[in-house]
């Protein structure tokens, strides 16, 4: 299999896969160490931006990822040449980092300051209003449902406006300390490209009954992913705005190139 694939592709494919057997067998947490921090927290180190894009957090998430990699990788470097498929997977995969931290920038001090608020003015309506805009996943949890019950009975116990301040408190360190890990920026930016160099070649996908174009594919899945990233489903861990980051720099890059197709990498 993998001697009909293209070099850059296969060392991707060999890198990601080597990296998971490694972190399946060794006791360092790698998904902590090189997983990509919120840019504000003591676990943020700047090489995070680089070495998130190996590390994957299950079988499920490696799988999609060097799945869509070996199907739509080996064409656009044979189309592009091995140097500048390797600047597009890096270029991507980073712009859709820095997307993804600037949004979750943007949601944890919009989260921050919400508890701030809270904490100024700590009431049972408060807390529940917090939690429900603000941690969906912790509102439905019946521990958490629980205490608030509680906590409308004790209104002025002081040990319910502890206990409520603290777990506002652990709401916004969960949100600040989420790593996020995985290639999916650039394997995003690939299906990008083979949607704008190839938007007439048609797709045969096991969750679509019909052939369809690979540029109503691509529109589609971006669509998806803004809607999705705004809606925020409870239960929901995936990073879409990193997807559409992905997305957002392929389209740069190539309209770049494309200005400029007298250089070659």
């Amino acid at each position: 299999m993998f001697g009909r694939l293209s070099p850059i592709v296969k060392n991707l494919l060999l890198i990601n896969i080597g990296i998971f057997i490694i972190q399946s067998f060794v006791s360092i947490n790698l998904v902590e160490i090189g997983g990509l921090r919120y840019i504000f927290s003591d676990s943020f180190r700047p090489y995070q931006f680089f070495t998130h894009l190996f590390i994957h957090g299950g079988l499920g998430h490696l799988f999609g990822n060097m799945f869509a990699l070996f199907i739509f990788g080996p064409l656009l470097e044979r189309f592009w040449g091995g140097q500048r498929f390797l600047v597009f997977y890096l270029v991507t995969g980073l712009g859709a980092a820095l997307l993804y931290s600037a949004i979750n920038f943007y949601e944890v001090t919009k989260l921050r300051n919400a508890v701030e608020s809270y904490v100024d003015n700590p009431t049972p309506d408060n807390f529940d209003t917090f939690v429900r805009d603000n941690a969906e996943f912790a509102w439905r949890s019946p521990e958490v449902q629980n205490f608030i019950d509680q906590y409308y009975d004790n209104p002025n116990s002081s040990s319910y406006v502890s206990q409520g301040k603290e777990l506002a408190r652990q709401i916004l360190e969960r949100k600040a300390d989420i790593p996020m890990v995985g290639a999916s920026g650039a394997i995003f930016g690939i299906l990008m490209a083979f949607g704008l160099l190839f938007p007439n070649t048609e797709l045969f996908l096991l969750f679509f009954p019909f052939p369809i174009k690979a540029k109503y594919f691509v529109l589609f899945y971006g669509l998806y992913e803004l809607w999705a990233g705004f809606e925020r489903v409870p239960g929901d861990n995936v990073a879409h705005f990193a997807h559409l980051g992905g997305m957002l720099f392929a389209f740069i890059l190539i309209k770049v190139w494309q200005g400029k197709s007298n250089t070659f990498y």
